[in-house]
């Protein structure tokens, strides 16, 4: 069965390879970047192959060896290659099941994050502010840019909501899981008694849209200016920088106010409401997916509890994969990728359950 599989795989890479040597192809991009993602995949998956095959061949040759060789060191030599061949075997059989798996378009998009304070207060908004700087710092480590997009800071230092975006290579594809209600357990620093309190911050995880994706006709949308809000200083509260867009179809409301210029909050509170307009679509379609099948990691609902990081005890638990870490404080310095690894391994092996 993996054999033929593989075999139809090997087919179709042939023809991939065809069609995008075509000159032509290029002046259809959307074609063309879906024939190249199909080939990026299929080259994987034929490397992979190549190897399979040739453990296949080295298992039949040792076999052939065994039954006709007279020689009773080189008899012994191919029991010992039989025996490791057999015993790779298995792995490489599954690695390539995983391969199988189509890749998800969306894993190569940029994000916009949203994370915003909920309950617990001020200690829930500094939490806030520990996520950001722990996300930033692994995108720092992968080489991807940030930028932020929109922030509503507190009095105490941290943030009651911010927003930014983060753009580079498969970054949607890796912090995709990442959405939902992330609980902390701590002592605030206000705490004079020692008390350990729990509070709570939400995550969402959009993939940027491009234009070309969604369209959004002037006619749906209201933009309302006002002088931006926040703590005061030059050009804050004395111009009508502050953009307010409300997408009257869906009633969405993006406010924007962190540029001085009015031009350059209305971008990116379009950016904001393009990506939210997206995620609503695929939120759409993965609850008509959902209706018929098991959800992978958890139910991707924002109100869903998926994390708690108890800092007394430097643990941090995944509840959807039941993961747990006892190097929190290396985490929060943006050492992700341990569970970003698990979270992604085992989404595909629930993935690979569906398609048996």
């Amino acid at each position: 069965m993996l054999q033929k599989k593989l075999e139809q795989m090997s087919v179709r890479f042939d023809e991939v390879s065809q069609l995008i040597s075509d000159p032509d192809l290029i002046k259809d991009q959307k074609k063309y970047k879906e024939l190249m993602r199909e080939h990026s995949h299929l080259s994987t998956v034929m490397e992979a192959y190549e190897e399979y095959k040739t453990v296949l061949q080295g298992i039949e040759d040792a076999k052939t060896l065994i039954t006709e060789e007279d020689d009773h060191d080189m008899k012994e030599m191919a029991r010992e290659e039989l025996k490791e061949l057999e015993e790779k075997l298995p792995k490489i059989e599954n690695d390539i099941k995983m391969l199988l798996i189509p890749p998800d378009p969306l894993e190569e998009k940029n994000i916009i994050m949203e994370i915003r304070g909920g309950t617990g207060g001020d200690e829930s908004s500094l939490f806030a502010a520990d996520l950001f700087k722990m996300y930033t710092r692994y995108a720092d480590m992968k080489g991807w840019k940030y930028e932020i997009m929109d922030s509503s800071e507190t009095e105490v230092g941290g943030y009651k909501e911010i927003s930014f975006s983060i753009s580079g290579k498969y970054v949607y594809g890796s912090l995709r899981y990442e959405g939902g209600v992330h609980r902390v357990q701590r002592v605030p620093e206000t705490e004079s008694q020692g008390r350990v309190h729990t509070s709570a911050v939400t995550v969402a995880v959009l993939p940027e849209a491009e234009e070309t994706e969604i369209e959004i006709r002037q006619e749906d949308l209201r933009i309302d200016v006002m002088r931006a809000g926040g703590p005061g200083g030059q050009c804050v509260n004395t111009t009508d920088s502050a953009v307010r867009i409300t997408h009257i179809p869906t009633g969405i409301v993006v406010i924007q106010q962190d540029e001085k210029s009015q031009i350059k909050n209305k971008a990116k509170a379009m950016r904001v409401l393009r990506a939210r307009l997206f995620d609503l679509e695929e939120s759409k379609k993965n609850a008509e997916r959902a209706a018929e099948r098991k959800s992978m990691v958890g139910s991707g609902d924002r109100s869903e509890r998926i994390r708690t990081y108890n800092f007394p005890q430097n643990r941090l638990t995944d509840h959807r994969i039941n993961l747990t870490l006892y190097k929190l404080d290396q985490v929060m310095q943006g050492n992700l990728d341990e569970l970003i690894d698990a979270l992604c391994i085992y989404a595909k092996e629930e993935k690979l359950k569906e398609n048996q």
